[in-house]
């Protein structure tokens, strides 16, 4: 089984979209905010791409879980690895996912690697570290991660505010008994 830096975002966001996700059921396509969000990414930082480089990683985390990770810029000048967002809304997600692929670097022996999480929208900028105590968390949550995906199970939805923009808000609240999917 394949966890990416996508899934980590989304378990920490919601463990039913993050279930839907994996098990192929895709609704980002149907929603303008994640196209915003996707626009963004492509026109905020043009000049860019002449320094720096998108990357995918892989590390095998057991035998049966392959971690893997694409990270949309990486400086290996200043081994900083910029993620771009359009708001901060799931920023504690944003920031896990960026401890995510640090975390991938150093599994593939690439230490002191940062993170510069970036929303251009609001000019913000965060520097994310990856510490001792994440890496354990990491490693607990792809457990979880992995758990969660086996389970023949859609967990139940979470009726926070959030899942008022969330792209899968019409298939959760459509009706459909998605428990025995």
């Amino acid at each position: 089984m394949h966890i990416n830096a996508t899934l980590i975002n989304l378990y920490h966001i919601c463990a039913r979209e993050c279930w839907l996700h994996a098990n192929g059921i895709r609704m980002e396509h149907t929603s303008d905010t994640v196209y915003d969000g996707k626009l963004l990414h492509e026109m905020s930082y043009p000049l860019r791409a002449d320094r720096h480089t998108e990357i995918s990683l892989t590390a095998e985390f057991s035998n049966e879980i392959v971690l893997t990770g694409k990270v949309d810029f990486y400086d290996s000048k200043a081994r900083t690895i910029h993620e771009t967002k359009r708001s901060n809304k799931t920023a504690a997600a944003h920031e896990w996912q960026c401890k995510f692929y640090i975390w991938l670097f150093a599994l593939n022996g690439i230490d002191d690697v940062q993170a510069i999480l970036e929303y251009p929208k609001s000019r913000e900028r965060t520097n994310i570290f990856l510490s001792e105590a994440d890496s354990v968390y990491l490693s607990n949550t792809v457990d979880e991660v992995y758990h969660l995906l086996r389970s023949d199970l859609c967990p139940p939805r979470l009726d926070e505010k959030i899942c008022k923009h969330c792209s899968y808000h019409d298939l959760c609240y459509s009706g459909e008994d998605l428990s025995s999917y």
